[in-house]
């Protein structure tokens, strides 16, 4: 299993976040781009596997407050628990 975050390689951002999973992780880095987020998902070795631009599903979501990706969260949807509540992120349509 691979829970445990591996160390960083130097292309993934310092504010990214280790989601370890059954044989396998990722890291996860959000930022805001206008009304949207872009989350990239990097592989544990450093290559970004997916990126794009994500609305969430509640306007309440902080990105200055203390937050922690969780399950289910992948190329397509993501998961955000903050403030014991959860935001969930969907991949807009192009």
């Amino acid at each position: 299993m691979s829970f445990s975050p591996p160390k960083k390689s130097e292309n993934i951002p310092t504010e990214a976040q280790w989601l370890g999973g059954i044989g396998a992780g990722s890291w996860f880095c959000i930022v805001k781009i206008e009304s949207n987020y872009q989350i990239t998902r990097y592989s544990p070795k450093g290559i970004v596997e997916c990126r794009g631009l994500f609305s969430v599903d509640d306007v309440n979501f902080n990105l200055n407050e203390k937050y922690q990706f969780t399950y289910l969260s992948h190329c397509s949807s993501c998961t955000i628990i903050q403030n014991e509540k959860q935001f969930k992120f969907s991949l807009n349509e192009n």
